[in-house]
């Protein structure tokens, strides 16, 4: 088949849950003899690269502001799509999803897919308008495409309910691999085992302030056992909470912002953390959560229903905002190493069971595969 991705910013993935799904999928249908197509933005993946790990990429402009990038690439990859004869055109998530409708109209052969990754107009750096247009993109997209993928039970509840429409629930995924190298801690003063790891974009709703907050708690009590805390990412329009965020660290050198992190250097902070932890007030079903239990690493998260699908026992929720209940949870495990280790090997076979990336490419392909012969059949 011919499979078109739109709506990511582009692969290889540097930041952005979009973005990995994205090629985490991509990637899978190449190797499964898929012809496979990824729009990129020149402005996030390099204009010179043609073809990645299979997957051929193709390079468009877009208007790079907040509110208008996304919308104006997605606009450019949809229109260049009508004439590739495509079978499948498959939106990365609610915000493209709205311009899916001129695919709907001209391209009768095509199956159209999207992807509900998450409640984005809950994301805080998005205006009031922007937060219009994302309730009104998230409707197009659990009623106009010929199947919408959700990505957790919690979303297909909700589209249920609010929609009257039964969407495919096919959750995100995690790769099981762990690094050896420590070079990237050594150039942070990291050891092994001895920090506590926060991965992804600076933005409000990731909650990383209730952490930072919690961990200085700790800090000043001296009951951080030495270990620090390493905060990976960078933000995304957001330069006014980031700089609120180093301005709540008070000079703690004990914790550590690394900017945006990926490839080796990432697996080399997920590897040899002591602890996982997932602060935020919304999700859809984060990549990072998944990917520390890919580690087998131990998680601690807060109690939104996204988090609750995915970390059962209560040992490893908090109280959602609540700065003191996750203080409390990080010196538990802090003071109980011993319960690190077990929790982590829990963690690991679970994400083997439900969360292997190759199982959910197979479920997605034949779901391409259905939904074409279901639309073009004689």
């Amino acid at each position: 088949m011919k499979i078109a991705y739109i709506g990511q910013k582009g692969i290889p993935a540097k930041i952005g849950g979009v973005e990995r799904y994205a090629e985490e999928v991509a990637v899978r249908m190449a190797k499964l003899g898929h012809d496979v197509f990824v729009y990129a933005r020149n402005n996030y993946t390099d204009k010179n690269l043609k073809k990645y790990k299979g997957v051929n990429i193709i390079n468009l402009p877009g208007i790079s502001t907040k509110n208008l990038d996304a919308i104006s690439h997605t606009f450019l990859a949809t229109i260049h799509a009508l004439f590739q004869d495509y079978d499948v055109i498959h939106y990365s998530s609610i915000g493209p999803t709205s311009l899916c409708v001129i695919s709907k109209i001209f391209n009768k052969k095509a199956v159209i897919i999207s992807t509900f990754q998450c409640q984005d107009y809950f994301h805080q750096k998005w205006g009031v308008l922007a937060r219009a247009y994302l309730r009104f993109s998230e409707k197009i997209t659990c009623s106009i495409p010929d199947k919408t993928i959700a990505v957790s039970k919690i979303l297909c509840e909700y589209s249920l309910k609010k929609y009257k429409k039964e969407l495919i629930c096919i959750p995100n995924g995690t790769n099981f691999k762990f690094n050896y190298s420590d070079d990237f801690l050594s150039q942070w003063n990291l050891k092994k085992e001895e920090y506590i790891l926060s991965a992804g974009r600076l933005v409000k709703h990731k909650g990383l302030h209730y952490l930072i907050e919690a961990f200085n708690n700790l800090c000043e009590k001296k009951l951080n056992n030495n270990k620090k805390l390493v905060i990976a990412g960078d933000g995304a329009y957001t330069d006014d909470y980031v700089k609120y965020l180093k301005e709540l660290v008070k000079n703690n050198t004990e914790i550590i912002f690394t900017g945006a992190v990926d490839g080796e250097k990432l697996e080399e902070l997920f590897s040899h953390c002591f602890l996982f932890v997932q602060p935020s007030e919304s999700e859809g079903m984060s990549l990072a959560l998944l990917e520390a239990m890919g580690y087998g690493k131990v998680a601690l998260v807060s109690d939104i229903p996204e988090n609750r699908e995915i970390i059962k026992k209560a040992d490893f929720i908090f109280k959602n905002k609540d700065t003191k209940d996750l203080e409390n949870k990080i010196l538990r495990f802090i003071e109980n190493p011993c319960l690190v280790a077990k929790a982590g090997e829990e963690n690991l076979q679970t994400a083997k069971q439900y969360y292997d990336w190759d199982n959910i490419v197979s479920q997605i392909d034949k779901l391409y595969k259905d939904t074409f012969h279901a639309k073009n059949q004689p």
